[in-house]
C-alpha cells in the first residue's frame, strides 16, 4: 500500500502519447496533433465537398460527410451509394479529422462516386470496448434516421440523391474489427436498419488478436507497428482483466460465439503481405469462407504494410485497392 499523498505511477505507456496511470487517470499528449499535422491534406476541393455533423448528442460524437461535387461522369439523376468508413487506431487513437483518414475518405468519395460517412467513436481506455461497437451501431442508426425522416441532413437529398438501398461498410484496422461486429450484429438483409440496406463489408487489415501467436506476429516489426504496440492496444481497449482471446478481440477464441449459423452479407478482407496482422486476417477470411452460405473473399497485397492505402494514397497499391473495392461494390447481386 502506498503512503499517503504518493503520486500515481504510469501503469501503461503507449508511445508517450497515451498513458494510463495507476489510479485510473488517462493522460493524452497533444504531441499526436503535431504528428498528424505533418501529413498534408489532399486537395479535392474541386470535386469533393465535406462537412461535419453530430450523430450522437449524449456522447458528443461527430461524423464527417463527403459528397462528390458533381455527377458529371454519370446520369444527373443517378443515386449515390453510401460508404460508411470506420477509422483505425487500435481503439485508442484516431479521428475523422486525422489527415490520412480524411484524405482516404476524399479519395473514396471521388473514386467510388459515393457519399462517404466517416464517424468518430469513443476511444479506450477512457471508454473500453464495447463502447466503440455501440457507437458504430449508433452511426448506422443515425443513417437509418436520415432515410426515414423528412427532416434529415439535406446532403442526403437533392441531386444526385442517395440510395439507402446500397450501403457499404468499410473498416480500417480496429475499424475492420468494428465492421466484423456490425456484419454479425445486423446480419443478412440488415432488416433492423430498414430502409437502409447494407450490401457488403470491406475489412482492411482488421485488428484481431489471440493469446497464441501467429507466424506473421512473430515476424519482424513494421515501420509504424510492433507486436508490443498491438498488445498494448488490447490491454488498453479490452475490459479490464480480459485476455486477447476475448470474443471482442478473437472471433474464433475459446469463448467466442459460434458463427456458423449466422447469415451475413458478402465480405471482402484485405491485408498487406508484410503486416503483423496478416495471418489473423487471412485465417478469419478462410474460416468464414468454409462456412455454408457465407461469401467471403481474401486479397493480399504483397510486401505492403499495415495501412498502406492511407499512408501512401498515391501509390500503385492504393490505386489498385480502390479499383478492387469499386469492383466489389459494383458486382454485388442486388
Amino acid at each position: 500500500m502506498g503512503s499517503l499523498g504518493e503520486q500515481p505511477q504510469v501503469a501503461e505507456d503507449c508511445m508517450g502519447l497515451l498513458q494510463l496511470l495507476s489510479d485510473g487517470t488517462v493522460v493524452r499528449s497533444k504531441r499526436i496533433d503535431l504528428i498528424t499535422q505533418q501529413i498534408p491534406l489532399a486537395n479535392h476541393k474541386s470535386n469533393v465537398l465535406f462537412k461535419d455533423s453530430i450523430y450522437h448528442k449524449p456522447n458528443n460524437l461527430h461524423l464527417r460527410l463527403y459528397k462528390p461535387a458533381s455527377a458529371s461522369n454519370r446520369s444527373a439523376t443517378a443515386l449515390l451509394p453510401v460508404v460508411v468508413f470506420f477509422h483505425g487506431g487500435g481503439f485508442c487513437f484516431g479521428s475523422r479529422t486525422w489527415p490520412h483518414f480524411h484524405n482516404f475518405c476524399l479519395t473514396l468519395a471521388s473514386s467510388l462516386h459515393a457519399l462517404v460517412v466517416s464517424p468518430d467513436y469513443r476511444l479506450a481506455p477512457e471508454h473500453r470496448l464495447p463502447a466503440a461497437f455501440e457507437d458504430a451501431e449508433a452511426a448506422l442508426t443515425w443513417l437509418r434516421d436520415q432515410a426515414v425522416s423528412g427532416e434529415g441532413d439535406h446532403w442526403f437529398e437533392g441531386g444526385p440523391g442517395v440510395d439507402f438501398d446500397r450501403v457499404y461498410v468499410l473498416g480500417d484496422s480496429s475499424g475492420g474489427n468494428i465492421a466484423h461486429h456490425l456484419a454479425f450484429r445486423f446480419g443478412s438483409g440488415s432488416t433492423e436498419l430498414s430502409p437502409v440496406r447494407v450490401r457488403g463489408y470491406v475489412l482492411l487489415g482488421p485488428f484481431f488478436g489471440g493469446v497464441e501467436r501467429t507466424k506473421s506476429e512473430d515476424g519482424p516489426s513494421e515501420a509504424l507497428l510492433s507486436l508490443d504496440l498491438l498488445d498494448k492496444f488490447w490491454r488498453l481497449s479490452l475490459p479490464e482483466g480480459a485476455t486477447r482471446d476475448h470474443p471482442m478481440a478473437n472471433p474464433f477464441g475459446p469463448t467466442s460465439p459460434a458463427l456458423e449459423s449466422a447469415s451475413i452479407e458478402p465480405m471482402l478482407v484485405i491485408a498487406g503481405g508484410s503486416e503483423l496482422l496478416r495471418d489473423r486476417a487471412k485465417e478469419y477470411a478462410y474460416k468464414l469462407k468454409k462456412m455454408e452460405g457465407k461469401k467471403v473473399d481474401y486479397i493480399e497485397f504483397e510486401n505492403e504494410e499495415h495501412g498502406f492505402f492511407s499512408s501512401n494514397p498515391s501509390s500503385d497499391a492504393a490505386k489498385q485497392l480502390l479499383r478492387i473495392i469499386g469492383n466489389f461494390t459494383d458486382n454485388l447481386n442486388f
